[in-house]
């Protein structure tokens, strides 16, 4: 028998994407991020030259919108922006998404930009420069907790996070997890509660939860569950709950309880205490994590800055309570008793209040009037 041959008759028209882009990160973009993404793929393998303001028309996007995007790849090392004497961008590099040695970096397809003043001048086919070395570089792997070493744990909290980032887990390794027999259950229990089918991105946090940070399956429902009663789907807010948990030694869900309840009973102390009845927005746990987290202040200290916020105003009172605990941070206040120190320093390096004498005798001058009531009440009579 003969061979066959196989052809189709639009196999140009097609633009093709990265199945790691698609496994790694397509999950975490927005729509404008992914539609600008697919369209500058759609754009080089055209061979055409293109500038923002075509982008931001075609999307209907502002130009700051199209910018952002571009960055927010960037940032995620899928693209690297070229930029000309001006501080304009010139080009777009297209940087390979898998995991390569420098020295074995291939040439990267380079789209290039109009200028606003040249759109309407003949697109330019895109020319090929190689990628630089450092662009190319495999990031130095960051140890998961299992690698940490044992005085990680006597370290600040800001420097034991730091052994609790997710690793790049591979496809190879995923497949590995989902084929353990606890994991189908697990994962089952996930959409459950998340009421949607599980992407491999969220796939790869739960083998964080359990590789990584190990976890059980019993207190990885419990997270599951206890972000959802709060209405937090995502996993990347439900990540940060687990590293908490990790970095304060929770091993049971019966822990993560009692972690939880305290964490939440001192939150709401501290919004009462600032005349809040509400749950904190995210700019005000910010600053409720920074002054137990960064500034290390126990309740009490937190409790005292908020009272004298409330009695100083009614307006910015994070802001201001920020202020005084951070100048108490700088003055080495641990406990109640430094503050008093500090009041009572203050006072006495406090001028004392004088009052004028011409202030003291217009008040003499008002208080010994003489009037003849006798006479006053004859000339009302008299009215």
């Amino acid at each position: 028998m003969s061979c066959l041959r196989i052809y189709q008759d639009n196999y140009i028209d097609a633009t093709i994407v990265s199945n790691r882009f698609i496994d790694e990160y397509m999950a975490d973009a927005n729509d404008a991020q992914l539609k600008i993404y697919l369209f500058i793929l759609r754009m080089m393998n055209a061979g055409r030259a293109f500038s923002i303001s075509e982008i931001a028309d075609t999307f209907n996007h502002t130009e700051k919108d199209v910018m952002r995007a571009l960055k927010y790849w960037e940032k995620c090392r899928v693209f690297s922006l070229e930029y000309d004497s001006n501080r304009n961008l010139s080009g777009i590099h297209l940087l390979a998404l898998e995991a390569r040695e420098a020295a074995e970096a291939p040439k990267a397809p380079v789209v290039s930009l109009v200028s606003r003043q040249d759109d309407k001048a003949e697109p330019q086919p895109s020319v090929q420069k190689p990628v630089q070395a450092e662009a190319m570089k495999t990031p130095a792997p960051v140890p998961s907790a299992k690698n940490a070493p044992a005085s990680e744990e006597d370290k600040p909290a800001a420097a034991a996070s730091s052994a609790f980032v997710k690793p790049a887990y591979s496809l190879d390794e995923l497949k590995a997890f989902q084929e353990k027999d606890s994991t189908a259950q697990l994962l089952f229990i996930a959409e459950q509660y998340l009421g949607r089918t599980l992407s491999p991105a969220d796939m790869k946090s739960i083998l964080f939860f359990s590789d990584g940070l190990h976890f059980s399956d019993d207190l990885i429902d419990y997270l599951l569950q206890y972000c959802v009663e709060r209405g937090k789907k995502d996993f990347r807010y439900i990540e940060k709950v687990a590293i908490s948990w990790a970095e304060a030694h929770v091993s049971t869900p019966v822990e993560a309880e009692g972690h939880a309840s305290r964490y939440d009973k001192c939150v709401y102390t501290i919004m009462n205490a600032l005349g809040k009845t509400n749950a904190p927005t995210r700019r005000e746990a910010e600053y409720i994590r920074r002054w137990r987290e960064e500034y290390t202040f126990e309740t009490d200290i937190i409790i005292e800055a908020c009272e004298r916020t409330v009695l100083a105003t009614d307006r910015h009172r994070f802001e201001y309570a920020d202020k005084i605990l951070l100048s108490w941070k700088e003055a080495g206040v641990r406990h109640l008793a430094d503050i008093a120190k500090l009041d009572e320093g203050f006072q006495k390096t406090k001028p004392a209040k004088q009052t004028s004498d011409r202030s003291i005798d217009k008040y003499n001058r008002f208080m010994q009037n003489n009037y003849d009531y006798d006479a006053l009440e004859q000339e009302l009579l008299r009215n």
